[in-house]
């Protein structure tokens, strides 16, 4: 099993400010590498150059064994990309966008039209088939914008923030047919900014920060650097935090964390965690402390990117994103 998206090195400058700043990716066949980060990490700036949309100024890049600065051409022919914004002509129907683009690959107008039916039905799209597309929901748009991305069966597919601004229910219909494609045998690529995502779609995960990788490996090993599980308390009345926390304090590794309101408290354990719960259990017995919840959980990837970066993951900072470093 080889790799099927190979980039080394990338360097992406814009005006003073370097979006990539050598950034290495490898995806093996069939296995899905999630890019994660915060806007203006350089997600998008990475999938462009990968894409043949942008040049880097530094680096190389192969998809499926082809050169990308050398065989653009040849490249695109073996990916499909669905970005942060559906791509579909609102004015033509599901079905038109979806033959348009086969007629585009020169697939000719037979399969262009039989390959169209087929991802119509595969994206639950059929009874919306014949309807312009301007009347569709977000989360149509979407699944229309991604069967276009397969209509020539790339081998590689390249996901750039597919579930932005979609619903809960949407978002997770999303995932059922990436966790479809990946079964059948594609390469996946996929930026995103929800950690969830990363968690459930990805067997590896890159962590990005300011155009870098800053951290590699499965959701489970970047969960493990951050540490062990931790014990999470919601207290009935906030006057009682001084004694929860004395109580926590006595089985933490490290200090204790108490929310703005005061009433919500986190201790990671340092020993047994099933163990360490009864002792606070029996500590807040001792000191009377009510709670309305506790319980143990393990790290999540938000942790992990708040460890790693010193800020979360859905960051609303724009001010470096790449469309305002292109001006």
């Amino acid at each position: 099993m080889g790799d099927m998206i190979r980039a080394s090195g990338l360097v992406k400058r814009y005006k003073d400010v370097e979006a990539l700043a050598g950034l290495d990716l490898t995806v093996p066949e069939g296995k899905v590498l999630a890019l994660l980060g915060p806007n203006g990490a350089g997600k998008t700036t990475a999938v462009k150059c990968l894409t043949t949309l942008i040049k880097p100024d530094a680096g190389t890049a192969e998809i499926a064994g082809v050169d990308v600065l050398k065989e653009p051409a040849l490249v695109r022919s073996k990916m499909g990309l669905s970005g942060q914004y559906a791509a579909v002509d609102e004015h033509l129907t599901g079905y038109e966008n979806l033959v348009m683009i086969g007629r585009l690959y020169h697939l000719g107008k037979a399969r262009s039209q039989q390959r169209a039916r087929e991802l119509l039905e595969r994206f639950d799209l059929t009874e919306a088939a014949d309807r312009p597309s301007k009347g569709y929901s977000g989360g149509m748009r979407r699944r229309l914008d991604l069967a276009g991305a397969l209509v020539a069966e790339p081998p590689v597919l390249v996901l750039d923030e597919p579930t932005t601004g979609l619903d809960v229910r949407s978002r997770q219909g999303m995932w059922e047919v990436i966790r479809e494609l990946v079964s059948s045998g594609a390469t996946l690529l996929l930026t995103t900014q929800y950690l969830e995502e990363a968690d459930k779609l990805a067997d590896d995960i890159v962590v990005i920060d300011h155009g870098q990788a800053i951290a590699q490996g499965t959701a489970d090993e970047l969960k493990a650097r951050t540490g062990g599980e931790r014990i999470e308390v919601v207290l009935a009345d906030v006057e009682d935090r001084e004694a929860a926390t004395r109580v926590l304090a006595e089985v933490s590794d490290g200090e204790v964390k108490v929310s703005d309101n005061g009433r919500e408290l986190t201790a990671a354990v340092r020993g047994t965690a099933t163990g360490e719960l009864l002792r606070v259990l029996q500590g807040f017995e001792r000191e009377t402390v009510t709670v309305l919840d506790v319980g143990l959980r393990r790290p999540t990837l938000d942790d992990v990117f708040l460890a790693l970066t010193g800020h979360a993951a859905e960051s609303d900072e724009n001010e470096s994103d790449e469309k305002e470093m292109a001006k």
